[in-house]
């Protein structure tokens, strides 16, 4: 056989072998992570809830998941064991958050406010008084009644 017609099949064949060992790698870290769990160990687990380990066995785990509130769960539901500080910051807000970017603010204030807001009219979504609602169904009344009476509005046509 040719070299070249060859050449696909080893390719396939090695980059299935690389995503094999890398997955098998991850696999090892995570199950590594999991069997160094000790009590009062802060975790997240696979739906995102955090909590902390009370009582590590061999294919479980009972978490706090609240004050005086305990779950038992199974090891491979646990997705990080977090370091103490990580986990004091997030569930408890101690620490700081140290962020370089601006914050953005909570409401679009900022984005509507201009430098010179002095010259730009405001529009007024208040409350219409009720004479000028009156005229205006008055108005649309007249225009309808000029209209012909014999207009068919229900689909029906001359058609024949």
């Amino acid at each position: 056989m040719n070299i070249v017609t060859l050449l696909p099949f080893i390719v396939l064949i090695g980059a299935m072998f690389l995503m094999t060992r890398s997955a098998k790698k991850k696999q090892q870290a995570a199950a590594q992570m999991r069997n160094e769990m000790q009590p009062g160990t802060g975790v997240r687990t696979i739906g995102g809830m955090y909590a902390t380990v009370k009582e590590v066995h061999d294919d479980t785990i009972l978490l706090e998941v609240a004050p005086g509130v305990h779950a038992v769960y199974a090891k491979n539901a646990v997705g990080a064991v977090l370091e103490d500080e990580e986990y004091n910051r997030i569930v408890h807000g101690d620490g700081d958050l140290k962020i370089d970017a601006p914050v953005v603010p909570d409401d679009a204030s900022s984005l509507t406010e201009s430098a010179d807001s002095g010259d730009v009219a405001r529009i007024d979504l208040g409350k219409k008084d009720e004479a000028g609602e009156a005229d205006k169904a008055h108005d649309a009344a007249d225009v309808a009644a000029d209209e012909p009476k014999d207009k068919k509005t229900d689909g029906e046509s001359d058609a024949k």
